[in-house]
């Protein structure tokens, strides 16, 4: 994949994609939002956090995705990347599809296309303030765009344990996890995300359409 960094263009060879799953800061909140997943017939997770492993294929930088039937959704998450020999941070949705969520959470991520902005900052950056950094989300629901997730890093565990735990390496890409939806979990065809760096008064952003595909039987 090509990005545009703060040092310059990156080419970044991805052959390993990893979702961070349930790596809420809060464990008290985690486990209340695992208990309101499971009243709806969705499996408890092993663990937490849990680390999913996904076709590294799945990654785009395309502004349109296709999507079996009308029951996904996009989720904003900082995405780590590991590539000639440093660290990067950007921005991801980890698109997913609800109702097969129900039968495997993992199958359920496996299904649809991950999309990825195309900037990244550099990790040192970053490092000092990574729980500054501000996550955001919008849905086109009713007509007009409403903000779908927004908050600081803080609320996610600790980007840097997350790593280790993962065992990141060199061609390494991993979504880390994200925040409650504001009223809810639910489908939309157009999702745009942005991760705010205050300090330096920049950002990242990212914006794409779900073609539905029709689900045949």
């Amino acid at each position: 994949m090509h990005f545009d960094t703060d040092t310059g263009p990156l080419d970044a060879p991805i052959t390993n994609l990893i979702i961070a799953g349930w790596t809420g800061r809060d464990a008290a909140a985690v486990q209340h939002h695992i208990n309101e997943l499971v009243a709806l017939g969705i499996p408890a997770p092993s663990k937490t956090p849990l680390y999913y492993r996904n076709g590294a294929s799945l990654l785009t930088q395309s502004d349109r995705i296709e999507v079996l039937g009308n029951g996904s959704s996009g989720e904003a998450e900082p995405l780590v990347v590991q590539a000639q020999g440093k660290l990067w941070l950007g921005l991801g949705s980890d698109h997913t599809d609800r109702e097969f969520e129900k039968t495997s959470v993992a199958a359920s991520k496996q299904m649809c296309p991950k999309p990825v902005g195309t900037q990244l900052w550099s990790w040192s950056s970053v490092a000092d303030r990574l729980d500054d950094l501000v996550l955001s989300s919008e849905i086109f629901e009713n007509g007009a765009w409403v903000t779908y997730q927004k908050g600081a890093l803080a609320k996610i565990r600790p980007l840097e344990k997350l790593i280790e735990a993962a065992g990141m390496k060199d061609g390494t890409a991993m979504m880390c996890g994200t925040l409650p939806a504001i009223g809810g979990v639910r489908p939309s065809a157009q999702f745009r995300a942005r991760l705010y760096d205050a300090k330096m008064d920049r950002e990242i952003t990212l914006s794409y359409a779900a073609t539905r595909l029709p689900l045949i039987t």
